[in-house]
């Protein structure tokens, strides 16, 4: 529809989001989802029949016909003269969404009528968006979108908080003498889950077509309530052969300028309404994203800033000593009141960090030399996580060891089982190559997108604790 067409007969369906009557003019505003913006249709009640025009109450699903015209009101170009209703669906006065003011938390019990919102509507268009960034992004510098299985016998992260995969009666389960399960009539033959992430298997395909990403769902069966968690989201994995540690923050920074520069140039009315209703400053905070060229902290250097406020009066809940894994208080420390712009940390201490990532170069006395030349009191990776303002952390990255040798000193340090993983070991094996990649929560991007504060509000039906309805 075009504001150019004025004086022509359209038809427009959607649902009523407000219908407000006066004796001379009924205005109803209509909405089919594709925008943030109301179509108002100007309803003349001698010409429509008063019982159902009555019937036409928020959440009805209608059908207008009518002229396109110039609007008088303030706040729109254009307005619907209306010829005829068609009515698809009423909505009673026990329609949940009705009412305003309510809270998200409430709208929660009906995520299968919130997407019907102002708020929700904004969120999931935007939420489209940064999935078409992501794909153009990766498209356009060379990147094969590469899928990775959702069921799987291995664990990546090494954490064990995973869901399993059966078909197997849990009431009559087949074990040995020692009491573990049997899994040999189960269908895959051995014990599987649902995966926690796809990078190992991208670092496979890394070393087969040079720069790959993995773009879908990963579950994590981790009993957290709090406003960053989810026990299903969706995972960016990049990976890249021949990427070194300067190479791959470069990649995190440029990747995430493009997302916010596309939820700006594609996104203007959500965002507008977003910046209006849930967080005043989110669009200057995008825009400040793309202003600032990233920190780039080591994260022995974090701590000694950390350290230092705290000389200073600062106060922190959680401890942060060297060797500490930071706390989302350091971390938005560091990039909101520190560096008030975000921080790439590198070379963190390995004692918390996963084993495939590389070492940095070990100094006699056990330390090591890290990015730029910061030497460590302990031993270090090349991580390269990506913190944010109001999120923390958004990206976790790293180069990988790609020595053969290295990696199985760490696995055996660690006392890693690898009996599922011999496939991994594999590519440091046979032609083995330095590179690198990262993780990207997909829903953790929306929260800063969008404003929103938790993320059970930026996915369509948020899986937690005790909760998988709809």
């Amino acid at each position: 529809m075009k504001d150019t067409e004025y004086g022509k007969e359209i038809c427009v369906k959607g649902w009523v989001r407000t219908h407000r009557s006066s004796k001379a003019v009924d205005f109803i505003a209509l909405n089919d989802g594709s925008t943030i913006k109301n179509v108002q249709i100007v309803v003349d009640p001698a010409t429509v029949d008063a019982e159902m025009l009555k019937q036409i109450t928020t959440g009805a699903c209608i059908g207008v016909e009518g002229i396109l015209v110039e609007s008088p009101a303030q706040g729109q170009a254009s307005e619907i003269q209306c010829k005829n209703i068609v009515i698809y669906g009423l909505c009673g006065s026990d329609y949940p969404m009705q009412k305003k003011g309510q809270s998200f938390e409430y709208m929660r019990q009906y995520a299968h009528l919130r997407l019907r919102t102002n708020t929700f509507g904004a969120v999931m268009r935007i939420r489209h968006n940064m999935a078409m960034a992501i794909h153009t992004y990766f498209h356009e510098h060379g990147f094969y979108y590469f899928h990775s299985p959702l069921i799987t016998a291995s664990d990546c992260e090494g954490a064990g908080n995973m869901f399993q995969v059966t078909t197997k009666n849990l009431y009559d389960l087949k074990k040995d003498e020692n009491g573990k399960i049997i899994y040999d009539d189960d269908f895959f033959g051995e014990q599987t889950s649902l995966t926690v992430s796809g990078q190992l298997e991208g670092e496979l395909g890394a070393t087969a077509l040079g720069a790959i990403y993995t773009f879908g769902p990963t579950f994590r069966a981790e009993n957290s309530n709090t406003p960053r968690h989810l026990a299903e989201f969706w995972m960016v994995e990049p990976e890249v052969a021949f990427l070194d540690q300067e190479e791959l923050m470069s990649l995190e920074e440029d990747f995430i300028k493009y997302c916010v520069r596309w939820a700006l140039d594609n996104c203007k009315d959500d965002l507008e309404f977003l910046n209006k209703m849930i967080d005043k400053t989110l669009i200057a905070r995008l825009e400040g994203v793309l202003k600032e060229t990233f920190v780039r902290l080591s994260y022995t250097d974090g701590i000694r800033i950390l350290q230092e406020a705290i000389k200073a009066g600062k106060k922190f809940e959680f401890p942060c000593e060297w060797g500490d894994d930071l706390a989302s208080e350091h971390e938005r420390y560091l990039v909101e009141e520190y560096f008030k712009k975000p921080v790439i940390m590198t070379d963190y201490p390995s004692s918390f960090k996963s084993f495939y990532m590389k070492q940095n170069e070990p100094t006699d006395n056990g330390g090591s030399i890290g990015y730029r030349g910061v030497v460590a009191p302990g031993p270090t990776m090349q991580g390269t996580d990506v913190l944010f303002p109001q999120i923390g952390e958004i990206i976790g990255g790293s180069v990988r060891e790609e020595s053969y040798d290295k990696l199985m000193a760490e696995i055996e340090r660690r006392n890693m089982d690898m009996t599922h993983l011999w496939w991994y070991l594999d590519t440091r094996k046979y032609g083995s190559c330095p590179h690198g990649g990262f993780g990207l929560g997909f829903e953790r991007l929306i929260l800063f997108v969008t404003g929103m504060q938790n993320i059970r509000d930026v996915i369509p039906f948020p899986r937690t604790p005790k909760n998988a309805e709809f």
